[in-house]
């Protein structure tokens, strides 16, 4: 095995005297150095992309929400909220009331889901951070902070006190009789403005918790759900059963990634389509150094008589060329990775790319586990084209 490599290395960084054959080679190596290096940056690229978009579902989802199983609300109490602190998986916990409601602004109508919220809601969910215009909550009178999506719905700003927000709720206890009005309305003052995403910016709106509970109609230890920041040291089923028996009630627990599973599987899907497009690109470049390959074979097809009369086979004299062709593919590939990998840190440091009609860096994010797919993915399709391309040879050499 050695003898063969050896050779084939000195094959390798020796030149033809043909010039063809020395311009054939260089073009191979380019070709799968650039393939390489367009897979590594583009899923540098894409790991950018995916970090900057869940950056916002990040600072608008917890990294844990715990659910009833059964009806609408769980019933939990202050001793209960505290138990929950006391899990060593738990920084902190903060019970919140969602509802559909709906909103009313001259003449304007929006629906919407409300979240009302504790006053420590920050240490859990940084939503102060998506918050672009005004402040959270700062007064002790009713306010909201509501998305850009329904700022815009409604033509709303911040601190209009010329008029209010209107929220309206249906009523939930007793009868409704005859002309009596079936909903309940609360007024607030738009405190502040975030911005996450297009979906969420339309959808929710936050408050204090007292008024939603007014709006709502609900006791003072209902809750929809409990968002908790955590450490993330447990698995989910084993944070689930422990949550549950502190509750003493069977309830559903959720982390981020399932709570926007549909995200989640969109952005795994397109990575896996990007990978498999830029990988065909690396086997049409490949191509290139099966044609390389042909063409070192015929110019050194007179000197295989002194590689026979060295005692090598026909079997390893094809070895050779297999060793000659991943060498083209494995250097052209690692040095693709190298200058992938030097523009990508190069972007991070001092960009020089910036999206398109803005004034930002274009993301990227440099990535071991990329290093490690593009680094397999051209070492199996390079040494597979090199098979490809000697697996008759033996026989050819055999023939003379």
């Amino acid at each position: 095995m050695r003898v063969p490599f050896f050779i084939a290395l000195r094959y390798f960084f020796s030149k033809s005297k043909q010039t063809i054959v020395n311009l054939i080679n260089l073009i191979s190596i380019g070709v799968v150095l650039v393939a390489t290096a367009s897979l590594f940056i583009v899923l540098s690229a894409f790991s950018g992309l995916k970090e900057f978009g869940l950056s916002f579902s990040n600072s608008f989802d917890p990294g844990l929400r715990i659910e009833t199983v059964q009806g609408k609300t769980l019933l939990v109490d202050s001793l209960q909220i505290a138990a929950l602190h006391e899990l060593s998986f738990v920084e902190a916990a903060t019970p919140l009331l969602e509802e559909k409601i709906f909103l009313n602004f001259r003449n304007k109508n929006h629906v919407a889901y409300l979240k009302g919220v504790e006053d420590n809601y920050q240490t859990v969910v940084p939503i102060d951070s998506l918050i672009v215009r005004g402040n959270w909550f700062l007064n002790d009178f009713d306010e909201v902070v509501i998305g850009g999506g329904i700022a815009r719905a409604l033509s709303l700003g911040v601190y209009d006190y010329t008029d209010f927000l209107t929220l309206t709720a249906p009523k939930r206890k007793g009868g409704v009789g005859l002309g009596q009005n079936p909903f309940i309305n609360q007024t607030a003052l738009v405190a502040g403005i975030y911005f996450a995403n297009e979906e969420i910016d339309k959808k929710y709106l936050f408050a204090k918790i007292d008024l939603a509970r007014r709006l709502l109609q609900r006791g003072k230890n209902e809750y929809t759900s409990i968002d908790l920041k955590t450490t993330g040291q447990q698995s989910v089923s084993s944070m689930e059963e422990q949550i549950s028996t502190v509750l003493g009630q069977t309830v559903s627990v959720r982390n981020r990634a399932q709570l926007n599973a549909a995200l989640y599987k969109m952005l795994n899907t397109e990575n896996v389509a990007v990978y498999l497009i830029f990988s065909l690109v690396i086997i049409i470049a490949l191509f290139n150094v099966v044609g390389a390959l042909i063409m070192m074979f015929l110019d050194k097809k007179p000197q295989l008589r002194i590689l026979f009369a060295m005692g090598l086979l026909p079997k390893e004299i094809q070895r050779v060329f297999f060793y000659l062709g991943g060498l083209i593919s494995w250097v052209g590939g690692g040095l693709g990775i190298i200058v992938g990998a030097v523009l990508v840190l190069f972007q991070q440091a001092f960009p020089f790319l910036l999206v398109p009609g803005t004034s930002l860096p274009y993301p990227v994010k440099f990535e071991l586990n990329n290093f490690f797919v593009v680094f397999c993915t051209i070492f199996v399709l390079g040494t597979f084209a090199a098979f490809w391309a000697t697996r008759n040879m033996d026989k050819k050499i055999a023939k003379g």
